[in-house]
C-alpha cells in the first residue's frame, strides 16, 4: 500500500511559512505533475478561521493561474494550515514562490472574492475578504521559506 506523503511529514519540525515540493508524480503516458505544500501557518499552533481560508482559496485559485502555467488544482488542507497545489510538469519551488508571492499581493488589493455566489460555490455564505487579507498580509510580512530537500 502507498503511504499518504503528509503523513510522513514530521510537522512537530517544520517552520512555517514555507513552498515545499512534496512529490514529482508521473503517468503512465509519460505526464509529470509537481504537488507543493504551501504552508501559511504553523502546524499545530495555528489554523485558518473557515471563511478567511475559504476566501483566500478562491482568490488563490484565480490569481494564481494568471502567473502560473498549469495549474492543476489549489486545494485547502484539512489542518487549515495551508493548501496543496498541483501543477503540470517538473516545477521548481522558486518558480511557485514567486508566482504565490506576485498572486498574494495583487489579492491585497482585490474589492471581492471570485466566483462568490450560490451558483459557482458550494457554500458562498462562509467566504471573507477581510480576514483573507490579514492571512495575506501575514505571511508576506514573514516571507516563504524555501524547502528544497523534502522531495519525495
Amino acid at each position: 500500500m502507498k503511504k499518504v506523503e503528509s503523513f510522513e511529514l514530521d510537522h512537530r519540525i517544520v517552520k512555517a511559512p514555507y513552498i515545499r515540493k512534496c512529490c514529482l508524480l508521473e503517468g503512465p503516458k509519460g505526464d509529470v505533475v509537481s504537488k507543493f505544500d504551501l504552508r501559511f501557518l504553523q502546524p499545530n499552533k495555528e489554523a485558518f478561521g473557515t471563511a478567511a481560508m475559504h476566501g483566500l482559496e478562491h482568490l488563490l485559485a484565480h490569481e494564481l493561474r494568471k502567473n502560473l502555467d498549469g495549474v492543476i488544482d489549489l486545494s485547502p488542507m484539512g489542518c487549515r494550515t495551508g493548501f496543496y497545489l498541483s501543477v503540470w510538469g517538473d516545477i521548481e519551488p522558486s518558480t511557485i514562490k514567486s508566482a504565490l508571492e506576485s498572486s498574494l499581493t495583487r489579492i491585497l488589493r482585490a474589492d471581492s472574492i471570485p466566483a462568490a455566489n450560490e451558483i459557482q460555490c458550494g457554500n458562498y455564505k462562509d467566504l471573507s475578504l477581510f480576514g483573507a487579507k490579514e492571512y495575506t498580509k501575514d505571511v508576506l510580512d514573514k516571507g516563504f521559506s524555501l524547502d528544497r530537500k523534502s522531495v519525495v
